[in-house]
């Protein structure tokens, strides 16, 4: 493999940390895009008007709806008319969502750790070290 570029070898681990966070949300009921917003919810500490959770999010207002709906049908979260601006709506996470983000965050860990097991705890914190540097370039 050392034929193969550096982009390309990220993207193929990317996508393999990704299938297996796939594979342990489904049985949960939930997909990556569920789990980012009740992360992005959980990390906030208290409820969100659904335009603020969007930019967190990176994603434009009207594609939130049908995650907000499917996390609300399932319980998860609730929306609430904002006091403050009658015409926002906040989305409040729930005792059940909480849970359920922290279930997800089980599974990427695990799904990290199962990726990863090839690795020493010496190379994994290297690992880490250089994606963080390459990372705090765009902060």
């Amino acid at each position: 493999m050392g034929d193969v570029e550096l982009p390309e070898l990220l993207h193929l681990v990317s996508k393999r940390l990704r299938h297996g966070y796939v594979h342990r949300l489904g049985p949960l009921g939930l997909t990556p895009g569920q789990a980012r917003a009740l992360r992005v919810l959980a990390d906030a500490e208290q409820p969100l008007r659904m335009v603020r959770l969007a930019e967190e999010l990176r994603i434009v207002p009207r594609s939130l709806t049908p995650v907000i709906d499917a996390l609300e049908e399932s319980g998860l979260v609730r929306r609430e008319v904002d006091p403050a601006n009658r015409r926002s709506t906040l989305v409040v996470l729930t005792s059940e969502g909480r849970a359920a983000h922290e279930t997800a965050l089980d599974a990427r860990r695990q799904a990290g750790q199962e990726l990863f097991a090839v690795l020493s705890d010496e190379q994994r914190e290297q690992l880490k070290e250089l994606l963080s540097a390459v990372d705090a370039q765009f902060r």
